[in-house]
């Protein structure tokens, strides 16, 4: 999964993005108004954390612009801000959540993945679809209730697609869209060498290529 992090204040963004990172996902940072803007804009993100102080332009122009402009990507929006209006505000500009500073990394985490369970027709808790739990604290999967078998990051961000996504087909550039950070140039056929890599821990069968579309997370026979 990939996320944009627009926050104008260098400590707090640059943790964001390491703790993200270790928790999984890719992440893009946007450090002022204009960048994060154009970045949410460009970009595909699976969710963006939107600081609303920012330089440049506002963090509720910001948002107000995207919704206008038909962006639908779930945004929660980060303030030291404690007037409820503005947190009303806020809402209605069309942010899925809020949450003020200072946070813990933890209740970030919480509020990210079930935004993200809920947007692709999950229920709360444990990702387990077709006999395969993941378990996205320690990045490790486990087959119809067996040992947990431990993933590499990428491995599980790629895991984690194809379970958000179940029976659908994922092409090459959805996954690299969705895996990679903007700024990275991953080599031309590292798709396939990490689904061969998830075809040897979860079983050859589970994962199914489609030629010249992609490839889809089917139910083990």
């Amino acid at each position: 999964m990939r996320i944009l992090v627009v926050e104008d204040d260098p400590q707090l963004g640059a943790n964001l993005v390491e703790d993200l990172s270790c928790r999984g996902f890719s992440v893009d940072l946007a450090t002022d108004g204009v960048d994060g803007e154009f970045k949410g804009s460009t970009e595909i993100y699976d969710l963006i954390v939107l600081d609303l102080g920012l330089p440049g332009l506002p963090g509720l122009e910001i948002l107000a612009r995207w919704r206008s402009s038909g962006i639908t990507t779930p945004i929660i929006i980060l303030t030291a801000r404690a007037a409820w209006h503005e947190r009303v505000d806020g809402f209605k500009a069309g942010a899925d959540d809020y949450l003020g500073k200072p946070f813990h990394s933890e209740e970030l985490f919480a509020r990210i993945n079930a935004i993200l369970k809920r947007t692709h027709g999950h229920s709360p808790g444990p990702l387990c679809i077709q006999g395969i739990e993941l378990d996205e604290d320690t990045q490790r999967i486990r087959i119809d209730g067996g040992a947990w078998i431990e993933l590499s990051g990428t491995e599980f961000r790629m895991m984690r697609a194809f379970m958000l996504h179940p029976g659908q087909i994922l092409s090459k550039t959805h996954l690299s869209e969705h895996l990679f950070r903007s700024d990275s140039e991953p080599d031309s056929n590292i798709i396939e060498v990490y689904i061969t890599k998830l075809r040897q821990k979860i079983g050859h069968e589970r994962i199914q290529t489609r030629r010249g579309q992609g490839y889809v997370l089917v139910q083990a026979s």
